[in-house]
């Protein structure tokens, strides 16, 4: 490559001399230029790296001599060799003076080829070495600085990746501590280098055996062996962090395996998040088995103590959806502690209670989940039996709802006024029966007080209560949501849920107030379908189908102007976020409640449902 080629330069003032010395010289690998003055040569040089330069003793101006000690004067052409090029007779004065001006030697014209050849030949190979050596140097620098790249990256990684980097050698003496293990571990790099792993507490002697024994056994093959186990190491502060140890077993350059490098992950919180799994698992289980048991001992109760199945299919399903409404209740609240406020206005929402003659006071207080759902059973019961025997039985009657603080437990009490005479039951029937048992909890007391101006039921929860500091006692009566019902009689209805149990007992209840279920869709393939489709007066959307997204059949049934309600289990959350004011009946669902809904819809125009 021309680039590469060794340089001459050739100066005379006369240019025959010029190209008869540049033919005798020319060669493949070697470039020559020329300058037949000492201005033009000193030019050159600024530019240009020379292997050897030829100066012509006698020029006009500045003559060969005086071109050399310029040359030597100036730092980048110093270590230039000269040869002198003359054709006068050489006294020992002008050697003299031509050594001292910096010449490695003299040409005399008429030049010898042969001579001229051997003496440049010798310049030209320290050239090609120069130049070789020049061509090293630089890819050594261009390898250092990618070397210098790669590691700083790699350094750069390390102390930023998640994993800790520890490097030991054969005797597990501390030869690398990243700073990865210094935010993981706490210990500190200038106190773990150089240092054996067994002297640092860092890892427990039965993982340094084994690290020991990743040693022993590497044979020496080609690649390096790798290894992992799970361990437990030990931060500076003394608690223990659990880890998974990547090893991999490198050789070393006299050919022998001796050190081994670890990536460290730290699974503390893998394991505590696999530990809270399986605790909410178990949990889960045992609500859900809890709830199914409730359940059944409430369906057996009802069924034992009912007239027929009319009677049983409105107290079961009644207590059921007090349950349900508790249990939403809890889902708001990830089923920690509840505000009993919520409970309470949760009963006057579902009609249980009459918000116009409730009086209620007592402070702001939390109640456990288990005690939320006793008392949701308790009020529905004292709810529903003043309905139909007391204080609400009678225009003008009032049930007075009082609570207050007791130790790390709360007085409740329930007083009727302004109903029927009231006298002791001669037979107990289930409902007082679930009171008595569900009301107080674990070590509580429920006491009844049958008095003839109205009954006081005293609920006594010894624990799960707590006070909400800061808040003044309430004293409020709220109003109960009264809907008409009306006949449903001919309407169209499209069904669209995907259990089927649940979709053939909702058909029954609507068939049987006269409404026509046209269609029933099961996946969201057939609900987009049949809700484009179907001529329809009226739509039931549950919130999921097989766990897809229900929102593009909202907006279809919307854009149609099909009203329509959800049947879901879910809460508002996590229902199609555009349609937050279409109404949710709950699973499990109320029939009469499902039968208002659907009256109040058909009623009201889609643009102030949605």
């Amino acid at each position: 490559m021309p680039g590469n080629d060794v340089r001459f330069l050739l100066v005379d003032d006369i240019r025959e001399n010029l190209v008869a010395l540049e033919a005798l010289l020319r060669r493949d690998g070697l470039e020559i230029h020329t300058a037949q003055s000492a201005a033009q040569a000193l030019e050159l040089m600024l530019v240009n790296d020379y292997a050897l330069a030829f100066l012509d003793v006698h020029m006009p101006e500045t003559d060969g001599y005086e071109l050399a000690e310029l040359m030597r004067g100036a730092e980048r052409t110093r270590r230039l060799p000269i040869i002198f090029v003359t054709a006068a007779d050489m006294d020992e004065t002008r050697r003299f003076r031509g050594y001292e001006a910096g010449a490695v030697d003299f040409i005399f014209k008429p030049i010898d080829p042969v001579i001229l050849k051997s003496k440049s030949e010798v310049f030209f190979q320290l050239g090609c070495q120069a130049r070789d050596l020049a061509r090293q140097r630089d890819e050594m620098r261009a390898m250092a600085l990618h070397r210098d790249q790669a590691m700083a990256r790699l350094k750069a990684h390390a102390d930023n990746s998640p994993l800790a980097t520890v490097e030991l050698d054969c005797d597990l003496n501390l030869r690398v501590w990243s700073q990865g293990a210094e935010r993981i571990f706490g210990h500190k790099t200038r106190d773990m280098l150089g240092r054996p792993v067994a002297g640092t507490r860092w890892l427990s002697e039965e993982t340094i055996h084994l690290l020991r024994g990743w040693i022993a056994d590497d044979e020496g093959q080609d690649s390096a062996p790798r290894y992992t186990t799970e361990a437990i190491a030990f931060h500076a502060g003394g608690h223990e962090i659990a880890c998974e140890l990547y090893a991999s077993s490198l050789c070393e350059p006299e050919g022998q395996h001796r050190s081994l490098t670890l990536q460290v992950l730290d699974i503390s919180e893998r394991r505590q998040a696999e530990a809270m799994r399986s605790l909410l698992i178990g949990e889960l289980n045992h609500r859900i088995k809890n709830t199914l048991a409730n359940v059944q001992a409430i369906a057996r109760q009802t069924l034992r103590q009912s007239t027929g199945l009319e009677d049983f299919d409105r107290s079961f399903s009644g207590r059921l959806q007090a349950l349900s409404r508790a249990h939403s209740i809890l889902s708001d609240a990830t089923w920690s502690s509840a505000p009993l406020d919520d409970l309470i206005a949760d009963q006057i929402k579902a009609g249980t209670l009459d918000g116009d003659r409730l009086r209620q006071s007592g402070p702001k207080v939390q109640i456990s989940p288990e005690n939320m759902l006793r008392l949701a059973l308790t009020l529905h019961e004292l709810g529903t039996n003043a309905q139909k025997y007391g204080a609400l039985s009678r225009s003008g009657g009032e049930v007075h709802l009082s609570w207050r603080c007791e130790g790390e437990g709360l007085v409740l009490q329930w007083q009727e006024r302004g109903g029927p005479h009231v006298t002791p039951p001669v037979r107990t029937g289930f409902g007082h029966t679930l009171i008595g048992a569900s009301a107080g909890g674990q070590d509580g007391s429920v006491d009844v007080d049958w008095q003839p101006e109205g009954v006081i039921w005293t609920i006594r929860l010894t624990q799960g209560v707590t006070p909400v500091s800061g808040d003044a006692p309430v004293q409020k009566a709220l109003t109960s949501v009264t809907v008409t019902e009306e006949s449903l009689v001919g309407r169209r209805i499209l069904m669209i849920e995907d259990e089927p149990l649940v979709a053939l007992d909702l058909t029954f209840e609507l068939e049987d107030v006269g409404a026509e279920v046209v269609a029933v869709a099961r996946t969201l393939r057939d609900a987009l379908r049949e809700a484009a489709d179907q001529m329809v007066d009226l739509a039931l959307l549950d919130g999921n189908l097989g766990g897809e997204k229900v929102d593009a059949v909202a907006e279809i049934l919307s854009r149609r102007g099909i009203p329509f309600c959800f049947v879901s289990g879910y809460g508002p959350e996590h229902l199609p976020a555009g349609f937050r004011t279409v109404p949710i009946v709950q699973k499990p669902v109320d029939p009469a409640r499902l039968l208002s809904v659907l009256h109040q819809i058909s009623v009201t125009p889609v643009a102030e449902t949605l």
